[in-house]
């Protein structure tokens, strides 16, 4: 696997900008503002065909979009500004049949049209923020779902039976005999070591549950 460095284009210019004047940006049509996005594209994209030229079998392009209630841009925006930039760094890949991963933390049920007619194939995004039934009737069949398992509740505050309850009820809503999903889980400090161990066994435990 090879890829862009996380938060590689919007915040990117975020990082540049700041938030807040970022968005002032877009909603004021700033001029100035498609130059420096073309900046930000063309040293992405050097990076792309370096990849490329390795010969990796998965481009991933992490980028944060969400935050716990809706998206960190307007869809509007996201079209007008990232979408059309995120497509022209992903073609490449896309031209030479390598599949595309993508990661966004946060809710981003507002975006998910737009990245997969982007060209995601593989997409990594939060449980319960998304919600699994949205997941499983939106995305389930039409794309890897790559399940980055709660952090925030339930593994952290929850009893080892609801880590396995949730784990559980996530592969057989959201997985199939055919495939289609994969689970990550992003150990933070202070989890009670019992939690820990739930997880890595219920990870364990319905691994074969279509078996």
């Amino acid at each position: 696997m090879g890829g862009l460095r996380h938060g590689h284009t919007f915040l990117q210019l975020c990082d540049i900008r700041g938030y807040q004047d970022l968005l002032f940006d877009m909603m004021d049509e700033e001029p100035r503002l498609w130059e420096l996005i073309q900046l930000v594209e063309d040293f992405n994209m050097g990076i792309v065909r370096h990849y490329l030229d390795c010969g990796v079998d998965v481009m991933t392009y992490a980028e944060d979009l969400g935050m716990q209630i809706g998206p960190m841009l307007s869809p509007e925006q996201f079209q007008k500004y990232i979408k059309p930039s995120y497509q022209r760094l992903m073609q490449p890949a896309r031209d030479q049949g390598i599949p595309i991963h993508m990661h966004s933390d946060g809710d981003i049920r507002t975006l998910v049209d737009d990245l997969i007619d982007g060209g995601v194939e593989i997409l990594n995004l939060q449980d319960l923020v998304n919600g699994i039934d949205w997941i499983k009737e939106k995305l389930a069949g039409k794309v890897c779902v790559d399940l980055d398992i709660d952090r925030q509740r339930i593994t952290r505050f929850g009893t080892p039976k609801e880590i396995d309850r949730l784990i559980r009820r996530e592969v057989a809503s959201i997985g199939s005999p055919q495939g289609g999903l994969t689970m990550i889980y992003g150990l933070s400090p202070g989890l009670p070591l019992e939690n820990v161990k739930a997880v890595m066994d219920a990870m364990e435990k319905y691994m074969g549950y279509f078996d």
